[in-house]
């Protein structure tokens, strides 16, 4: 949430900032008005208090020298029921512009570069080398149906589209994967492991801004007050929601394996085959907590740590900038790593990792405390996928391919499959 005292401060900065977002102008125009009439209604009624206790005082005065208090008494009254119109109104103003701040984004950072959507994407670096084929490249659901680990048929049996069950070495590779990524987060990169729920609340969704403006893209429970996470980013990041920490703690890092759940809205026709968008997914999210002035030194350190396992498992990426059109709701920026398909002759999101400022933590009231004096501060939040594991299972089938339909399994994750060096057909 874009704190309101910003927006009085630097209401032009603010809509030039968000302009780059699309956002139009009339928005924060909105805010700026509401905010105001809102404080005028605030001041008049404290004015008015002051005026009815001013007369207060003069009724004990007049009854003291045993005079007329009565047109004293009938303004008291009349300034009363002024009062109790005006809270309202108040009232009424202020709970509409909380509602409203509540579906503007946050700004991007001045090194966003601007654009109206993904082709204006900067490209920072890119690793690895594109592996050759002396034949054609199979896609990850045709080799994974051909290897008898991937069943989408009875998947849509069971669920509908975009589900996949995984069988044999397709489920064994998801769960090394995981372990994999886990092991390297909590003992090389220094994540704290958590496995939080699968439900929150709604004020956890409000937290991470996913709430109110995208709840079509969420699977709420009928009859009940949960959702189902769409990502680990929601229930750890509200680890600490309502919460003062330390700064001599920060930063705080959590690594979390969990099932993520989306309903996909506005993706039909996207993707419809394999699993590169799905209804249910595994993914390992990084999550942290950082000290404002050094939040994008800690973004560049859980971006690398996302990094690290793609070259682990030897699969060329790249990192972009998104592009103030590309970028989420809540981020102020962000890197997308992309890894190279074969089969699309392209790279693909693996991972988002953002810097959200104190978008959210303004959201859920995080805060911390100085070491030495001054008033609590909004900390920075932070988080990235390390990494989506269904996906990083497309990138293994499709770069790790041979010539007769089976599979290499990357050398770092042999150890988590009893020594097993190759997928094959059985």
């Amino acid at each position: 949430m874009i704190d309101i005292q910003r927006i009085r401060n630097n209401k032009d900065e603010v809509i030039e900032l968000l302009s780059r977002k699309n956002v139009p102008s009339e928005i924060i125009e909105k805010a700026f008005a509401l905010d105001e009439d809102w404080r005028s209604k605030t001041t008049e009624v404290e004015q008015l208090k002051a005026r009815k206790n001013a007369l207060s005082k003069e009724i004990g005065k007049l009854k003291r020298e045993n005079k007329d208090a009565s047109e004293v008494l009938a303004e008291i009254e009349k300034i009363s029921h002024s009062i109790e119109e005006i809270e309202v109104l108040a009232q009424e103003k202020e709970a509409e512009l909380k509602n409203l701040l509540l579906i503007i984004p946050n700004t991007p950072n001045i090194d966003v570069p601007v654009g109206k959507d993904e082709t204006y994407n900067r490209e920072e670096k890119k690793w690895g080398e594109i592996p050759s084929f002396d034949f054609e490249p199979k896609s990850h659901d045709e080799l994974g149906e051909q290897l008898g680990i991937f069943d989408f048929q009875r998947a849509a049996k069971i669920s509908g589209a975009r589900f996949v069950v995984c069988k044999k070495m397709g489920a064994a590779l998801e769960r090394a994967l995981i372990n994999f990524m886990i092991d390297v987060h909590t003992k090389e990169n220094g994540y704290i492991e958590v496995l939080p729920p699968y439900l929150v609340k709604a004020a956890a969704l409000y937290g991470t801004g996913n709430l109110p403006k995208f709840e079509a893209d969420l699977f709420k429970v009928d009859g009940g007050e949960f959702y189902l996470i769409p990502t680990a980013e929601v229930p750890v990041t509200n680890l600490h929601r309502d919460e003062i920490l330390s700064e001599e703690d920060l930063p705080i890092s959590y690594c979390a394996f969990t099932p993520c759940f989306r309903s996909e809205a506005g993706s039909y026709g996207k993707d419809t085959k394999g699993m590169i968008r799905q209804h249910q997914f595994h993914k390992v999210e990084l999550v942290k907590f950082a000290h404002p002035d050094n939040s994008y030194n800690e973004l560049e350190k859980l971006t690398r740590d996302a990094e690290r396992i793609l070259e682990y498992l030897n699969l060329p990426y790249r990192r972009v900038t998104l592009s103030t059109g590309d970028m989420s709701f809540s981020s102020a920026k962000t890197y997308d790593l992309e890894v190279w398909l074969p089969s699309q002759s392209l790279y693909r999101e693996i991972s988002s990792c953002s810097n959200f400022e104190d978008f959210q933590a303004r959201r859920a009231q995080i805060r911390f405390k100085p070491k030495v004096g001054g008033k609590t501060r909004f900390v920075h939040t932070l988080n990235g996928s390390g990494l989506a594991v269904g996906r990083t299972v497309v990138a293994i089938l499709e770069n790790y391919q041979r010539k007769d339909g089976s599979v290499v399994i990357p050398e770092v994750l042999r150890k988590y499959l009893n020594g097993a060096e190759i997928i094959e057909p059985n």
